[in-house]
């Protein structure tokens, strides 16, 4: 990870986000009790190819079998709780209150999208990115019952295929995102996909309509 001089030393806004990820940059807290943000452009960039993703036979099996319901842009606040709150796939959080309140405006905004999986007792899985023309740069994930973060991913990745993205960044990589094909770029190779994704129109809902 390289950590940038900060270009924008103003106040920040949900424009300036929108600018940032356009320049192939984004901000991260050190931790959720941070008060400042920095910016972060990594040498080596997480994406997973939208035209070779890979859904494992298991998970192809619990896509089928799963008692959640997956509902889309219904409850950003819970989402980025659930993201926010240390657990059993991870001990801290770089998301603090000045993110929860950027990333709720983008929400508002319509730039920032959720995948929630819930049952009867409310929310159990999750993620949240921000969409921008063609490319959708996903943030974060969780999950508080088994697998439910796997089916929010395997629902978003169905969905950005559908609505004809070019590009899902997923900054980093890990071994949870290797299992859907996830891969490491060179920041060169990443600043071009970004330009041709920005330079297309997508559709986050052409899936409903299908």
């Amino acid at each position: 990870m390289s950590r940038k001089p900060d270009p924008f030393a103003v106040e920040l806004t949900p424009e300036l986000i929108l600018r940032a990820y356009q320049a192939g940059i984004f901000p991260m807290a050190e931790d959720a009790t941070s008060d400042d943000l920095f910016w972060v452009s990594p040498q080596l960039r997480g994406i997973i190819p939208l035209d070779n993703f890979h859904i494992s036979t298991s998970l192809r099996k619990t896509l089928k079998t799963h008692p959640y319901s997956v509902k889309v842009d219904t409850d950003f606040a819970a989402t980025i709780e659930g993201c926010a709150t240390a657990g059993t796939d991870r001990d801290s959080t770089w998301i603090n209150p000045a993110i929860r309140k950027l990333y709720g405006a983008l929400f508002e905004r319509g730039f920032v999208h959720t995948v929630e999986v819930w049952d009867r007792t409310g929310i159990v899985g999750g993620l949240y990115g921000v969409s921008i023309g063609a490319a959708f740069f996903g943030e974060s994930m969780f999950h508080r019952r088994t697998d439910c973060s796997k089916i929010a991913m395997a629902h978003l990745l169905k969905r950005l295929k559908a609505g004809n993205y070019r590009l899902l960044d997923t900054q980093f990589i890990t071994d949870h995102l290797r299992t859907f094909g996830g891969i490491e770029i060179p920041r060169e190779d990443y600043e071009l996909r970004l330009a041709d994704a920005l330079g297309h129109e997508a559709d986050w809902g052409a899936i409903d309509r299908a």
